[in-house]
């Protein structure tokens, strides 16, 4: 097994991360638990900062908080001081409770009601990312009620098709998201925005090609796409834009077989291209800017779940059962994302059994790692499953009634709780029996009772 990061094996033969015990982690905040590598986060935000600012200075970072979002996230990134983007009115909620300065926030979303946007106005977003004309239009008569002006990037579909999973392809033409690159539509709508709404002030364009993409070629490819489209604004309405939001979607490791790119050879490469493309036609360099979000938080967490049943089905397959599953991961569902992962218990002994991890959801398919080598597991193990930090906790579920997990941050040997957990009265808080359903327990009760005196 191959350790992440600032991960180590302790004296006892113990899994540890940022300095803590897992194992005395998984005893004192129960599991399943995730935990955030404070370390490994900063250092990859300051990757992201360092790098962009040595080769396209004046650029900006900005943290995709879809990736993984609570108050304290917040805080770190602004401490990092990177901007973020939010995609709902929960997320901006969420970073604005953590007091994250507003002119710092990028609002995205690809169908952002009335109230969303109102909300975004009000509180002075840097930018919204406009993803349609119904918003554009929806967004200028907020602007106009408020009798304020709004900053805007046009979210562009290049045309650039991604290696990764279908669902999370965004800049193929065929695509929920955005304006279509170089169509009447949607150089019409750019028009209109620079010209026709009073309360709208267009500062540039937005694109994002998808996630874990490891090939920076297609980013190149895209900040290309989007330079040239700049020039052909500036050359057919007369339009100067000055930003150029590059988005996100840079690949982190899941199993061993993934090799991603270097913050730095992203920035390189952006660099590069936008610097070459903006020579050809003549056109000054734009602010430029990027999103990453996997790719800063992804391998600082880890989720920990005890060991349950152990199932073997002679000649087939040998089940261990843990405490989680789909409810806390369900990329493994969704994307049939690979993890690898460790008895945190047994760090240091040699894997040689071969077991499939199950979740204990009511589904079949609630498998979280197929056929992995492990030493001999037991019930009461701990397992750690690796690179979990990106849309797990995001993207939860309470499926089965199952309370969500736990997060803590780790950082020098100390833990701290950033989420608590979950608890079956926060199940049913916000339940509701109707009037006509109140006595019917009772009536049952009564039944039930006399029934039991007879």
């Amino acid at each position: 097994m191959k350790l992440r990061g600032a991960m180590s094996i302790g004296q006892q033969g113990h899994l540890l991360i940022g300095g803590c015990d897992t194992v005395e982690l998984a005893q004192q905040y129960g599991t399943p638990l995730y935990v955030i590598d404070e370390a490994a986060l900063r250092q990859k935000a300051r990757e992201y900062s360092r790098a962009f600012s040595h080769y396209m200075p004046g650029s900006e970072v900005i943290y995709a908080g879809k990736a993984l979002l609570t108050t304290a996230i917040c805080r770190i990134i602004d401490e990092e001081h990177l901007s973020l983007d939010v995609v709902s009115g929960g997320e901006l909620y969420t970073a604005l409770a953590a007091d994250f300065p507003p002119e710092r926030i990028y609002f995205h979303g690809n169908n952002k009601s009335s109230s969303e946007l109102s909300m975004a106005v009000a509180h002075g977003v840097g930018r919204i990312v406009v993803d349609n004309s119904h918003e554009l239009e929806l967004l200028q008569e907020i602007a106009a009620a408020k009798g304020t002006e709004v900053k805007i990037l046009m979210r562009i579909t290049p045309g650039v098709e991604v290696n990764t999973h279908a669902y999370i392809q965004t800049g193929q033409f065929d695509s929920k998201f955005g304006f279509p690159l170089n169509t009447a539509e949607t150089t019409a709508a750019i028009n209109r925005a620079a010209r026709q709404m009073p309360n709208i002030r267009l500062v540039g364009l937005h694109c994002h090609i998808g996630s874990q993409v490891m090939d920076l070629r297609s980013f190149g490819i895209a900040a290309e796409y989007m330079v040239r489209f700049l020039g052909e604004l500036r050359d057919t309405l007369g339009l100067e834009l000055e930003e150029l939001d590059l988005g996100g979607g840079l690949g982190i490791r899941y199993d061993g077989e993934d090799e991603p790119p270097e913050p730095e050879d992203y920035a390189r490469v952006i660099s590069q291209r936008v610097t070459a493309a903006c020579s050809e036609i003549d056109l000054p360099i734009p602010k430029v800017m990027v999103e990453p979000g996997r790719s800063i938080v992804g391998e600082a967490g880890v989720t920990l779940y005890t060991v349950g049943a152990v199932k073997d089905i002679p000649n087939v397959r040998r089940y261990a059962a843990v405490d989680g599953g789909m409810t806390d991961n369900p990329r493994v569902t969704l994307y049939q994302a690979v993890y690898e992962a460790c008895l945190a218990n047994k760090a240091a002994e040699e894997p040689r059994e071969l077991v499939t991890i199950a979740g204990k959801c009511c589904e079949s398919g609630d498998v979280l790692i197929k056929d992995i080598l492990l030493p001999p597991v037991e019930p009461g193990d701990i397992l750690a499953v690796f690179s979990t930090g990106a849309y797990n906790y995001s993207m939860a579920s309470n499926y089965n009634h199952l309370p969500k997990p736990a997060m803590i941050t780790v950082y020098r040997g100390m833990s701290d709780i950033i989420v608590e957990r979950e608890t079956y009265a926060d199940l049913v808080r916000l339940d509701r029996i109707p009037p006509r359903l109140a006595g019917s327990r009772r009536t049952a009760a009564g039944s039930v009772k006399s029934a039991a005196a007879r």
